[in-house]
């Protein structure tokens, strides 16, 4: 309440055109294609992060069949996957040059498939490093393994598991699989959390059920009403998974897209976690705000309701990028949960989407899939992005000096920037220059990194000044009782003159 009602004096401020090193970087401030938000709560437009190098369709790609309706896209070296569900095969392309896409082959069917041979809307791809390559053929109600030139190898099939509803279809839409083989998948109508498979094909149960959520009032609702009418209202069942991606150290990222509005808004749901091997949530939420994406949303241009995240995807220096569904916008956040920008929208224009379905990257750059357009577009960063990865990075590295030096880059781009501040802030505390560190806390009011920097500040303080300190107890202690001492000689000797007197 208090940013809500401090947030009308900040100053929006919106950056132009920069020059750095001869090289222009524009800020699109006027469109608002690169953006994040301040301690108010203020957007604060910025220089672009990300650039789209290239917009690939069917007809760039080098394909005689154009692609229909992709969902899946995965990548794996310089290697692209790509689900084309609607033709029911995967392609496979490499990345040729730093703004080049090539196509390699197209695997319609499976070799030596006991069920047919052919792919049924296949949604997910995923290669590992041991040289196989795993589908999501949802129609077909399997998961695949296959070798890499199409050869059938197993199926994960439908859980005969009491646990499991036998009432429904197996039908696996996103996939993920780790070094040992096990698949983690996610099933639609299934709303247990994810399904996880052995490698021997055996299901081994469920990851990371999403806790039961409800209103009261629909509650009592229920209690009230009569049996045709409760079968009318929704159930108060967990929602379903919508995505997932397994990081470089086997923690899997996944997104709901199913969640009430009102949860969102208030940060009672959490629509992107971070699951380990027990399936318990670890997503690091040290943001001023919740991990939602967009912060505000209204109905205009026919696009209503909060972000939905239909994919993610994460980098090995933590960073994480979450693609939203509802206005074709991707958010990349940091390892602590803060946003780093956003960028995208709706529209036909590059670096713009109509319908995204899939992201992955590849380094540092980005690639996502569009449905509608049937195409990927390929972004990379520019000089103002990878000046943020290289202070995040170098931090990460324990080059403290360094990172501080490479987040005043990117202030100097960017003054507006809070991340810097905080950049340079928790460099200086590395550095012990704690001192120095309070006064960029205190500019961005982070209230954490500040007490953490005051405490050993005051420790620091009371360590130099020890001998004061010491010095100072001491005499406030002794000369007292001196005092008290020289007074009571006194008054005894002059009692005592007085005796002689008389």
């Amino acid at each position: 309440m208090k940013k809500r009602l401090m947030r009308m004096t900040a100053c929006v401020m919106a950056a132009g055109v920069l020059a750095v090193s001869g090289t222009s970087i524009t800020a699109r401030a006027d469109s608002g294609y690169t953006y994040t938000y301040d301690y108010w709560g203020d957007i604060q437009y910025s220089p672009d992060a990300y650039e789209p190098t290239g917009v690939y369709t069917s007809a760039d790609l080098g394909l005689e069949v154009n692609m229909r309706a992709p969902e899946g896209l995965f990548v794996y070296g310089e290697y692209i996957y790509v689900c084309d569900t609607g033709n029911n095969r995967i392609l496979e392309f490499k990345r040729m040059d730093v703004d080049s896409i090539g196509f390699v082959r197209s695997i319609d069917g499976i070799t030596g498939d006991p069920n047919g041979g052919a792919f049924n809307s296949p949604t997910d791809v995923c290669v590992t490093a041991d040289g196989f390559m795993y589908v999501a053929d949802m129609n077909n109600n399997r998961v695949l393994k296959l070798d890499m030139d199409g050869n059938y190898i197993m199926e994960f099939v439908k859980p005969t598991d009491a646990t499991f509803d036998q009432e429904i279809d197996f039908l696996p839409s996103k996939i993920a699989v780790d070094t040992a083989g096990r698949v983690y998948c996610v099933a639609k109508n299934v709303n247990k959390g994810l399904v996880k498979f052995e490698n021997d094909g055996v299901f081994s149960g469920f990851v990371g059920a999403t806790p039961v959520t409800f209103d009261w009032t629909d509650y009592i609702w229920k209690r009230l009403a009569t049996k045709a009418q409760r079968e009318n209202m929704a159930s108060f069942t967990p929602t379903e998974y919508e995505n997932l991606y397994m990081d470089y150290e086997g923690f899997i990222y996944a997104t709901i897209t199913q969640a009430n509005e009102t949860d969102i808004d208030n940060g009672s749901t959490d629509v992107v976690k971070r699951l380990n091997l027990m399936g318990s949530d670890i997503l690091v939420r040290n943001g001023e705000y919740s991990i939602i994406g967009d912060l505000y949303w209204g109905d205009g241009g026919g696009y209503n309701g909060p972000s939905l995240f239909t994919d993610v995807t994460a980098m090995e220096n933590d960073i994480y990028y979450l693609l939203d569904k509802v206005r074709g916008r991707v958010f990349a956040y940091d390892d602590q949960g803060r946003m780093l920008y956003a960028f995208g929208g709706p529209g036909n224009m590059n670096g713009y989407f109509r319908r995204p379905a899939a992201i992955d990257h590849m380094g540092h750059d980005l690639l996502v899939l569009d449905s509608l357009d049937n195409a990927i577009t390929l972004f990379t960063p520019t000089q103002y992005g990878q000046l943020i990865f290289d202070a995040i990075e170098q931090f990460q590295d324990g080059f403290y000096e360094e990172s501080g030096a490479s987040w005043q880059k990117v202030m100097d781009l960017n003054n507006n920037y809070d991340l810097a501040y905080i950049g340079i802030g928790r460099a200086l505390l590395r550095q012990e220059k704690y001192e120095e560190a309070m006064e960029y806390f205190k500019l961005k009011y982070d209230d954490d990194n500040y007490s953490k920097a005051f405490k050993e500040y005051r420790k620091e303080w009371v360590e130099d000044h020890i001998g004061i300190i010491f010095t100072v107890i001491v005499l406030l202690l002794v000369v007292p009782l001196v005092i008290g001492r020289i007074k009571r000689v006194k008054w005894e000797i002059a009692k005592a003159e007085i005796f002689m007197k008389q």
